[in-house]
């Protein structure tokens, strides 16, 4: 390889194997991902606190709590584009630079107009974090690896929204619901001044852009030592088919005319189904099953944790299965979702039991979408296309919620049964695109290498 004027970067990655530079970014990523679950999740563990304070009916704060959802609606495709044009790197420290001035702001509000403009302007910045965490790790790890780590760093996601829990049963008896705000807004200001000293940039970014020369060839040194970079070498993806701009037209190239809107779609019935489970539980849980609210924010954090021992467990069957799968996961969360309501009814274990499992399917789905949906596309367009996917895919989590205030005042096991219905239609959807997926890469064999 060192006679060679051209650089062949996945092969490089592939022969290097897990190391301290994928470790690295992990660490980094986790930290972000915390964040960034934490301050999705903290409205949702507010709201019971707000209706006694503001002296408001459950029914009013729909909006509210999809807010956020409204800014992730654009901020993902916003800053997935900045990804792509910009660097992983430099849109991940904007994006917690936004979200957490405008956390911290929320913790002043006085009404719910002000409280859902100051989370859905916030909303744009928690919209950037994941497609470009997911970007930054699958381009830089080795085949093998590739959609694991980037499972591995998103699924740490949920347990970001049960720290929020935990934070709620903690200090919100002593220090009031604007805690959980407060808290959300200095960690990732803080965090983001940390990252720009120590995050790593996506290696496969920095192959495609001249300008990133001097510290890629400063990155392979420190990654393999022992080889040394030609002089003017080309560096390049050898595995990959990159497009010439990030427009997103060309998510619709190589085969993907009808996947992606698919995946879209899948994007939009999970997050529908998820998104009413972690908004409406705590308050629904207070209300019609009478649990302290103790009890339901509990039960909250239990969906959280679940999602992320189940993104974890799932994580090598994902790499190896990928849609085939996540088509599996939506038809195990039928029933388990169903039973939510029933389990609220009984006692506090079993509906804490019952919970933690929705999390691991429900949440395992979502981790495994964000990242496996990314992987269709090419390094220019990665971080696009999953911006894209979790963009529209808001559709659903707007829905969701607002869905809710139809179905609150229904007696909480039926209530339950209606939640399960859009895991029904995705299993089916998600089907469609594993066999039109599969028929994609046996036609054009060299797109399974990016995969």
């Amino acid at each position: 390889m060192a006679g060679e004027t051209e650089v062949q970067v996945s092969h490089l990655l592939d022969e290097h194997g897990l190391g301290s530079f994928q470790i690295n970014l992990l660490f980094w990523s986790v930290l972000i991902a915390l964040i960034d679950g934490y301050d999705i999740a903290a409205i949702a563990f507010a709201a019971p606190h707000l209706i006694h304070d503001w002296h408001i009916a459950p029914k009013s704060l729909g909006l509210v709590l999809t807010a956020s959802n409204f800014g992730v609606l654009f901020g993902s495709q916003i800053f997935g584009w900045v990804g792509d044009r910009y660097g992983r790197k430099t849109s991940l420290i904007v994006c917690n630079i936004l979200f957490g001035i405008f956390t911290y702001w929320a913790a002043y509000s006085t009404n719910l107009t002000e409280l859902f403009w100051l989370r859905s302007i916030a909303g744009l910045g928690i919209g950037g974090v994941i497609p470009n965490v997911v970007a930054v790790n699958a381009e830089s790890a080795p085949r093998n690896l590739r959609a694991t780590l980037a499972i591995i760093a998103t699924g740490l996601v949920p347990i970001g929204g049960a720290l929020a829990g935990f934070a709620a049963a903690a200090f919100i008896p002593h220090y009031g619901w604007t805690i959980l705000f407060k808290i959300g807004g200095v960690v990732p200001i803080l965090l983001a001044i940390a990252a720009i000293f120590g995050l790593s940039e996506s290696i496969k970014y920095m192959t495609l852009h001249e300008s990133q020369r001097s510290k890629m060839e400063h990155l392979i040194a420190a990654i393999r030592p022992d080889f040394k970079v030609p002089p003017n070498a080309r560096f390049v993806i050898e595995d990959e088919k990159q497009f010439p701009s990030s427009n997103p037209r060309y998510l619709f190239h190589n085969g993907l005319q009808v996947i992606t809107p698919l995946t879209w779609l899948v994007f939009i019935l999970n997050l529908m189904g998820y998104f009413f489970l972690i908004s409406w539980t705590p308050t629904v849980l207070v209300a019609a099953a009478h649990a302290s609210q103790s009890v339901a924010a509990l039960t909250g954090a239990g969906l959280q944790v679940g999602g992320t021992v189940g993104a974890l467990v799932l994580c090598w069957w994902l790499q190896r299965q990928r849609f085939l799968a996540i088509a599996i996961l939506f038809l195990v969360a039928i029933p388990v979702v169903a039973s939510i309501g029933y389990a609220g009814l009984s006692s506090t274990t079993a509906l804490v039991l019952v919970a933690f499992l929705a999390g691991a399917v429900v949440l395992g789905i979502q981790s495994g979408i964000n990242v496996v949906g990314a992987m269709i596309y090419p390094t220019s367009l990665r971080a696009n296309g999953s911006g894209w996917q979790l963009g529209l895919g808001r559709f659903g989590a707007i829905l969701g919620p607002l869905l809710g205030t139809l179905l609150v005042g229904l007696p909480i096991q039926h209530l339950y049964l209606f939640a399960a219905i859009p895991f029904a239609l995705g299993a089916v959807v998600t089907f469609i695109i594993y066999v039109l997926n599969n028929a994609r890469l046996k036609a054009n064999p060299e797109l399974a290498k990016a995969q």
